[in-house]
């Protein structure tokens, strides 16, 4: 009996990846060149079933990375002179940060506790902020911050260049590109495929800051896949150097699955599932929602905290109780790794697989 996985990456595997797969090995996709015609037509493909899905606007380009940790150094390299600024309330937004910091910028921050979320009341941008960093869903805690609030600080702030992480949400989140510059995820997350591609998406804005820094002799914008470079091989649907064939061609059918389904039922199924995991939550006497705030709540990570003072039960028993059932949560984030579990709610993963899993954790 196969497993189902609840991890929030690797996660399970989207139900046609599996045809997918077998049809490019049917078709060799692992062995042509990225110079071709039938690669520029696998790449344009990608994009535009993309475009669809995530109502990405002309005015931004689609580009492959070999993860999405690589974009926190593009994205600092090519649209950072001096200052960033940083939301950070877990682990990966800490990151994000931490890369400004490696690459010696000038790297502000606002922190909140592990846990707790952002609003846009809560933020003041420094003046001289060039980039401002935000992290839609925080994959180690299980918080995310609403769309709607990131759209409103880039209306109060919108000289600035906003980049989203949104490596375990998207597609879910319904973010507006005519106003936010740039965006970026992982493959192994929401789109159900293993590890290996990262997507970044950035406006021309971006590209402009770009060329202008890299004429600056006093700083770089780095040597691998320059914003410039990517884009100017991205006008012919080309990259600069061999990418993951395999994956942009089966990420491009996924897509396409997907906007078969329809964004919107997709976000509705979605919240669906994350109601119910979080409606048994409230109620269960050996768990808990680790986020107390209900506007901060992850939709696709619930992160949940095991045990009671009455009922003592670590992450470690939880996730035993649900392997021998052929179901796979993942364990908690860093110093959480015993007291936590945390639940990835996916496209692949159905409702019924969802209450199956309620259904096991009640026991």
């Amino acid at each position: 009996m196969k497993n189902t996985y609840f991890t929030p990456g690797p996660a399970e595997l989207y139900p046609t990846f599996y045809q997918h797969l077998q049809t490019a090995m049917d078709e060799q996709i692992g062995s042509i060149s990225h110079r071709s015609q039938r690669f520029r037509d696998i790449y344009k493909f990608a994009d535009e079933q993309l475009r669809t899905l995530l109502s990405i606007p002309s005015t931004h380009g689609i580009f492959f990375t070999g993860s999405a940790s690589e974009v926190w150094e593009r994205v600092l390299l090519n649209c950072v002179e001096h200052e960033s600024f940083h939301l950070v309330n877990g682990s990966f937004s800490q990151k994000f940060y931490d890369y400004a910091n490696a690459l010696h910028k000038h790297a502000h921050v606002l922190e909140k506790p592990f846990g707790e979320g952002f609003d846009a009341a809560d933020v003041e941008i420094p003046a001289y902020a060039e980039l401002v960093c935000l992290t839609h869903n925080e994959t180690s805690s299980g918080v995310q911050m609403r769309t709607s609030e990131m759209h409103k600080l880039k209306r109060k702030y919108p000289k600035k260049l906003f980049c989203i992480d949104t490596v375990s949400s998207a597609p879910y989140p319904d973010l507006d590109f005519n106003l936010i510059d740039s965006a970026f995820f992982s493959v192994q997350k929401a789109f159900g495929m293993p590890a290996g591609l990262g997507v970044w998406i950035a406006s021309q804005n971006c590209l402009a800051k770009a060329e202008r820094l890299e004429k600056n002799d006093s700083l770089t914008i780095g040597a691998h896949h320059t914003l410039p470079t990517l884009w100017k091989h991205y006008k012919t649907f080309e990259t600069p150097a061999t990418p993951n064939v395999l994956y942009i061609y089966i990420l491009g059918k996924i897509a396409e699955d997907f906007n078969r389904i329809g964004i919107d039922t997709m976000r509705k199924q979605t919240e669906e599932k994350a109601r119910m995991l979080y409606k048994f939550l409230e109620t269960s006497d050996t768990l808990s929602p680790f986020v107390s705030q209900e506007r901060h709540r992850s939709q696709t990570v619930i992160v949940a905290t095991t045990g009671t003072p009455n009922k003592p039960k670590s992450s470690a028993d939880v996730m035993a109780a649900t392997k021998a059932v052929n179901m796979i949560v993942g364990s908690g984030y860093g110093k959480f790794k015993d007291s936590q579990i945390r639940i990835a709610n996916f496209p692949a993963v159905s409702i019924e697989q969802v209450a199956a899993l309620i259904d096991e954790l009640k026991k």
